[in-house]
């Protein structure tokens, strides 16, 4: 696919004897979000950590700009241009909110991110930039784990679980502020159990269910029918 970003081919997945994934095909194409839904234990997290190296696989099973990375560690793989806001976010608890953030842009990638434009994009990271990360709400440390994958100036963000935990008021000013984000063309994929959410934010949709890809396709095509079908794996009446 010529304008793919990212391409995931046959990818077979596995935690020690468990195999999560079965023969996973996707791809994501320059500027798109896509979003990837699913219920609990449907391979989604599993796929994102292959994508970023931290699950390692045989290189041809995933592509990104036409080079084979799916045996990379995952500091090569950020170095190359793609970042993971991590399910549960994760932040370097010992450390401030300013200090995880510059910890994000330590691979020195050129781009628009920059400590100033995070402030900007957050304002109340600047207020408690000295703070102690993990003594912030949950979504102020939602707003710095983003923060700290934008410092690395990606082409391709991966949020996992982005809304998990969080306030609805909470979710909502994260996925209001996410058309921000990509207008310059980044591309995104979007793991999430919240499908409205999910579908409202993205462009096309991809559904796992036990490790199957059980559907693909526009997020303005897909019916609830099918949605329901491949989320939970049975016939609609």
């Amino acid at each position: 696919m010529s304008d793919a970003i990212l391409e995931v081919r046959n990818l077979d997945a596995h935690y020690g004897e468990f195999k999560a994934l079965f023969d996973v095909s996707l791809h994501v194409s320059e500027g798109e979000v896509l979003a990837i839904i699913g219920s609990n234990g449907a391979g989604k997290s599993t796929l994102l950590n292959s994508i970023v190296g931290l699950i390692k696989n045989q290189p041809e099973m995933i592509r990104y700009r036409g080079e084979a990375i799916g045996d990379l560690d995952a500091f090569d793989v950020v170095a190359r241009g793609i970042s993971l806001v991590p399910e549960g976010r994760r932040l370097f608890p010992s450390l401030s909110v300013e200090e995880n953030l510059i910890i994000g842009g330590e691979n020195d990638r050129e781009g628009r991110w920059s400590l100033e434009a995070i402030y900007e994009l957050f304002p109340i990271l600047k207020e408690l930039r000295h703070q102690q990360s993990t003594s912030l709400s949950g979504g102020q440390q939602q707003m710095t784990a983003i923060g700290r994958a934008l410092m690395a100036n990606p082409d391709l963000i991966l949020f996992d679980e982005i809304s998990l935990g969080l306030a609805p008021v909470v979710i909502k000013d994260i996925y209001t502020i996410l058309p921000n984000i990509v207008k310059d063309g980044m591309s995104a994929i979007i793991v999430e159990q919240d499908i409205h959410q999910a579908l409202a934010a993205s462009h096309r949709v991809v559904c796992l269910q036990e490790g199957h890809v059980s559907l693909e396709g526009a997020t303005d095509e897909v019916t609830r029918d099918e949605i329901t079908n491949a989320y939970f794996g049975f016939d609609v009446a």
